[in-house]
């Protein structure tokens, strides 16, 4: 038996309406083990959320990002640190200071929605 896949939503959203909360509901409903990474810790969809990626203790494979432009190089050190090999900077988190980040810890940024590259609508959730 293969374990899911492990997601990291960074920036995820207990406000239903945002994409940080639809991406969450989204990996879910694929089939993904997701763990919610916002800093104010409070459960999301009644899963347990972590502050950053390097609290998580276990692994993580995927990285969806929904974070504004002013901490994403912070979040992609600390991606890089905890060795994700999967990145997806959505629209609105792929400014080009947090790719050109990135790109300079060695990460392969995928820039585009990572809802719709799992084969989901935004607008179903």
């Amino acid at each position: 038996m293969v374990s899911p896949r492990v997601v990291a939503v960074v920036g995820a959203s207990r406000h239903r309406h945002k994409f940080g909360n639809k991406a969450v509901r989204a990996f879910r409903n694929q089939g993904y083990d997701v763990v919610p990474i916002n800093p104010r810790g409070e459960a999301i969809e009644g899963l347990t959320t972590y502050a950053s990626v390097l609290d998580v203790p276990h692994r993580i494979d995927i990285a969806t990002v929904y974070v504004q432009s002013a901490i994403g190089p912070d979040v992609m050190t600390e991606i890089a640190t905890k060795g994700i090999g999967e990145v997806w900077l959505n629209p609105g988190a792929d400014d080009p200071a947090v790719v050109e980040r990135a790109r300079a810890l060695g990460l392969a940024p995928i820039l585009d929605c990572s809802i719709v590259g799992i084969g989901e609508s935004p607008a179903s959730y």
